[in-house]
């Protein structure tokens, strides 16, 4: 029980979430075309994804300890409940079951993409943990675009598995190529990216006290947490803004107005939260950082959902 909650298994489920909804949408847009998609090697894609989180989960209380004994006591678990060996050697098995996966998946799609994305993201949560964290804004970016990296995974997976090197054929369905609109699956990944830049501000203003203790130089600590909390708020803004902006263009232009605004539901609804968010912080200031993060979590959610929402009409 002490491992599962370790490894953060509700943020697992949510990548797995994100990358099957991708998976769905893409296939549900694409109906009328043949693509190329092994199930067993998605799955593996997946699998290795979530072992590397899971990884970094691991890696990042370990070197957190001294700041979770007085930022989350409750929740400390290693050097409470494991030791700080298995740990460490839980992350590097982890690592290296997602690795060889990452292997397999290169030689076989003749692509270096999966090797170098598993490479760059085990190292990138290993400095993260151990550095970048302790930098002005570096870890909250970083962490940032290592979650907008998730959709874009996918992606790459469909762009590899669907592009041919042997001569096109009329007569040979299989040596056609497969051209696919990811736009969607790109402000999904925008999206993601916002919304964790400012999941993980909070978090620091959340955590001043414990990372006091391990020298971390967060933005809170820097400008303090009401400027902090100012920045959130313009970030935050930036999908109500955007969302209404294109909303406001569809209906201008009487261009398919009103199937725009029932497909997009669940990024109004997101960016409602968001306006929510904004709203609770220039009322209650720095009372209700956990409210925040709580619903910027749901916010993320309907993100995830819309993949499978607008799937929806193309069945």
């Amino acid at each position: 029980m002490h491992f599962i909650k370790l490894i953060r298994p509700v943020n697992l489920a949510i990548i797995v979430f994100t990358m099957y909804g991708v998976r769905f949408y893409i296939q549900a847009v694409n109906y009328f075309q043949k693509i190329d998609d092994n199930r067993l090697d998605f799955f593996l894609l997946v699998f290795s994804t979530v072992l590397i989180a899971a990884a970094g989960n691991i890696i990042n209380d370990y070197f957190d300890v001294k700041a979770d004994r007085i930022n989350k006591p409750e929740k400390l678990i290693i050097t409470k409940h494991i030791s700080r060996r298995w740990a460490i050697l839980t992350h590097w098995t982890f690592n290296g079951i997602a690795f060889s996966i990452a292997i397999y998946l290169s030689i076989k799609y003749q692509s270096l993409w999966f090797v170098f994305i598993h490479l760059l993201s085990i190292n990138a949560l290993w400095f993260y943990s151990m550095l970048f964290k302790r930098k002005i804004l570096t870890g909250n970016l970083l962490i940032a675009l290592l979650t907008a990296l998730i959709p874009i995974l996918v992606v790459i997976y469909y762009k590899v598995g669907n592009t041919y090197h042997f001569g096109h054929s009329e007569f040979n369905q299989d040596s056609w190529v497969t051209i696919i609109d990811y736009s969607v699956i790109y402000l999904l990944s925008i999206f993601a990216f916002i919304q964790n830049f400012a999941r993980e501000i909070i978090k620091d203003i959340q955590d001043i006290k414990g990372d006091k203790l391990i020298y971390v130089k967060s933005l809170p600590m820097q400008i303090g947490q009401w400027n902090s909390l100012r920045i959130v708020s313009v970030i935050l803004l930036i999908l109500p803004i955007f969302y209404f902006w294109v909303s406001y263009s569809k209906i201008n232009e009487l261009i398919a107005s009103t199937p725009f605004l029932i497909a997009t539901i669940p990024f109004s609804i997101a960016a409602l939260i968001n306006l929510l968010i904004v709203t609770l912080i220039y009322t209650d200031k720095t009372k209700r950082l956990k409210l925040y993060d709580a619903l910027i979590k749901i916010s993320m959610l309907f993100g995830v959902l819309a993949t499978f929402y607008l799937a929806y009409f193309y069945l």
